[in-house]
């Protein structure tokens, strides 16, 4: 008989991950304390030891999941402003069951933090406007992404699978973002 191997430990980082393929596969309102604590083969209270707000502070970690991005600082201010918003593009779209958090939590801890600094970097490379910048690229990306993932069909419950990778939507991307990057410099 093989030897029971040990329970891994229970972690944020663990229940974050758990949660997140709940929301993604799942949807959001299927995202219960009880259903996470059956995923994670824990009892639901054993959550509350990581996250002692509960659900609320759940939600709070999935937004700032989601949202917190980080990138090298670029030559330009327009490069580097390209990569904050290609990788946060790309965070939401691998989590689109969250979705929803990221446009309506307001910016808290590491998120507040990474928006202190994409405006700091695109400030110290020659942008006057860099705070006005942050808030209309992230509106950007925030819309941009909803409308992908509503025409992906990933809410839609017909829709055996979604799409993910869609050629014109990332070529919408690209068009609008180099639009509002050129409006920016004026």
């Amino acid at each position: 008989m093989p030897a029971k191997r040990p329970p891994v430990p229970l972690s944020r980082e663990r229940i974050l991950e758990a949660a997140l393929h709940i929301a993604d596969s799942q949807g959001l309102r299927r995202l219960t304390m009880r259903r996470l604590g059956d995923a994670l083969q824990v009892e639901a209270m054993a959550i509350y030891h990581h996250l002692p707000r509960g659900k609320e502070a759940l939600m709070d970690a999935l937004a700032e999941h989601v949202t917190t991005v980080h990138v090298e600082q670029a030559p330009t201010w327009q490069e580097t402003a390209k990569a904050w918003c290609r990788a946060g593009r790309e965070l939401l779209r691998t989590h689109p069951g969250v979705l929803a958090l990221a446009l309506t939590k307001p910016p808290k801890g590491a998120t507040a933090l990474a928006i202190r600094e994409q405006t700091e970097q695109l400030s110290e490379q020659g942008l006057e406007t860099a705070a006005e910048a942050v808030r209309a690229l992230r509106a950007f990306v925030f819309g941009s992404v909803a409308v992908e993932v509503q025409q992906s069909g990933w809410a839609d419950p017909e829709v055996d699978e979604w799409v993910r990778r869609d050629e014109r939507a990332d070529l919408d991307f690209e068009r609008g973002l180099d639009a509002l990057l050129k409006g920016l410099q004026t």
